[in-house]
């Protein structure tokens, strides 16, 4: 591990602030971040202060001024060669991301391939940022649209994917036009650190510094100071909805932006008609991957009464397959919650569960892993409910499936939508008219709706985001990209006389 952090510029303490080339002298309070695999201490950081931003956000400033006149697809080229540089360390950046945030091997490869390609999204992005032309009602004019970065863009990451929503944002940004302050999660503080050293060669040789800048603060602090701070007109914030609520408030008080990637209770509707086992194994992936600490996950499974309990029966083979352990094994399966914390809140929602009269068919148990005994560790779980319960409009994170029954398609989309959140959502059926049911209006109120896929591992091509609680934002794919400027309406009269609009006359000497 040493050699790995060695290679990715990990120092013993490191400093918890950066534009780009060379780190501050901070002098805050220690964090130091611990593997959830098995509890070892991996380095620290000094957190930042307010006088450590204040030198950020003005360096920040000044490199935007310079930054958004520099050509869209020039930027493009930058980007890409950080997409190719993130190819190099790939293997390195994924091991850290395991270790780190508990990530499988695959995962957490997984996750820095999804950097790259954001990469290389951007890059086509950058000759692609489109406006549209419209006819004019008075003659001799012309009216169009364009659109102009928007300046700094705030940028706080979760723990479950410390460097993938990174690049959605970060790189859609640069690309836009603007620079980026980023604020990662307190519990996977290495890996932006990490990601900020493989990037720093392509700033220092483009003399972009202030373009890509990190701050590791506390969040009452320094996450305080930038989502009330009005010369960051948006913030990108991924986390829980009571954290987003918050957020918003603060930063709907100074007439901000912000863009909301927040929690999600999703479920996979499984027809009677439905390839059972192509279902099982979705849902199986679904709940399990990431240990359920994905926004994505699978946490609800609305099944057809006539199927149910061949369905429980298979989920309860599948369960049983998976692996348990360390997440550097190749051949695991599902690792460790990232704290004690989640932990006790999934001991806590079984409990409720089963108060509520619900069924524990499968898991429920803390696991102790030889040689990892200080991690933390449980088995996926399978609680079967009669009726819609009151944990069941929680989002837990962590690997429960709570399995519930329809009799009609109807019944199975009421059960699906009487939660808050709003991300991500499936259906498994072969029938034309259920499909088509579940992503029409009456369907489906999700931000993401799929027919035989999973709920989680979304593609970058797509927009995604959710609505209701998960909070409305949309990254990534499409054209998400328009998060990240502003637009402008121009008109420009070409004739030799004034001519107003819905024929107004304004008539003097």
């Amino acid at each position: 591990m040493q050699e790995l952090l060695k290679k990715l510029g990990i120092k013993e303490v490191n400093s918890g602030a950066t534009t780009g080339t060379e780190w501050f002298e901070t002098n805050g309070r220690e964090l130091v971040s611990y593997s959830p695999i098995n509890g070892e201490r991996i380095a620290s950081v000094k957190r930042a202060s307010l006088d450590d931003y204040e030198k950020i956000i003005q360096k920040a400033q000044a490199a935007f001024l310079k930054w958004r006149s520099i050509p869209a697809p020039k930027r493009g080229l930058i980007v890409r060669e950080i997409g190719d540089t993130l190819l190099k360390y790939k293997t390195e950046l994924g091991k850290l991301v395991t270790y780190e945030a508990g990530k499988t091997i695959s995962e957490g490869q997984g996750e820095v391939q999804e950097m790259i390609d954001v990469a290389d999204f951007a890059v086509g992005l950058s000759r692609q940022l489109y406006g549209l032309t419209m006819h004019s009602e008075r003659p001799t004019h012309r009216m169009y649209e364009q659109w102009h970065p928007l300046g700094i863009v705030g940028i706080v990451t979760a723990f479950n994917f410390p460097v993938a929503v990174w690049s959605w944002n970060s790189l859609l940004a640069a690309i836009c036009g603007d620079v980026v302050i980023w604020k990662p999660s307190s519990k996977t503080p290495l890996t932006a650190i990490a990601v900020q050293n493989i990037i720093s060669p392509i700033v220092k040789k483009h003399d972009i510094e202030g373009v890509f800048n990190l701050i590791i603060g506390q969040g009452d602090e320094v996450g305080e100071a930038m989502t009330s701070d009005t010369r960051v007109p948006l913030v990108s914030a991924t986390g829980s909805c009571r954290m987003g609520k918050r957020i918003n408030e603060v930063i709907a008080r100074r007439l901000g932006r912000a863009l909301l990637e927040l929690g999600g209770n999703n479920a996979i509707i499984i027809t009677e008609d439905a390839d059972i086992d192509m279902a099982v194994k979705a849902a199986a992936f679904g709940s399990v991957g990431t240990a359920g600490q994905r926004c994505t996950s699978t946490r609800r499974l609305i099944v057809q009464n006539s199927i149910k309990d061949k369905v429980i029966a298979k989920m309860k083979k599948g369960f049983a397959q998976i692996s348990i352990g360390n997440p550097e094994n190749p051949s695991i399966l599902m690792g460790p919650l990232i704290d004690q914390k989640a932990v006790d809140n999934m001991m806590e929602a079984i409990d409720l569960a089963v108060k509520d009269g619900a069924k524990v068919h499968f898991g429920g148990k803390k696991v102790v892993v030889p040689g990892c005994e200080n991690g933390f560790y449980v088995q996926p779980t399978i609680i079967e409910a009669e009726k819609d319960l009151p944990i069941m409009q929680e989002e837990t994170f962590a690997p429960i499936l709570y399995i519930v029954g329809y009799d009609k398609i109807e019944d199975a989309l009421a059960i699906h939508n009487n939660v808050v959140q709003g991300l991500s959502s499936a259906i498994f059926t072969n029938s034309l008219s259920y499909s088509e049911k579940f992503l029409s209006v009456e369907g489906s109120d999700c931000g993401i709706a799929n027919v035989n896929i999973a709920t989680n591992g979304a593609e970058i091509g797509g927009a995604f985001g959710g609505e209701k609680e998960t909070g409305g934002g949309r990254e990534s794919g499409s054209d998400a990209w328009k998060n990240y400027m502003r637009r402008q309406t121009n008109t420009i009269n070409w004739g030799g006389s004034l001519e107003l609009a819905q024929g107004v006359k304004f008539d003097i000497d």
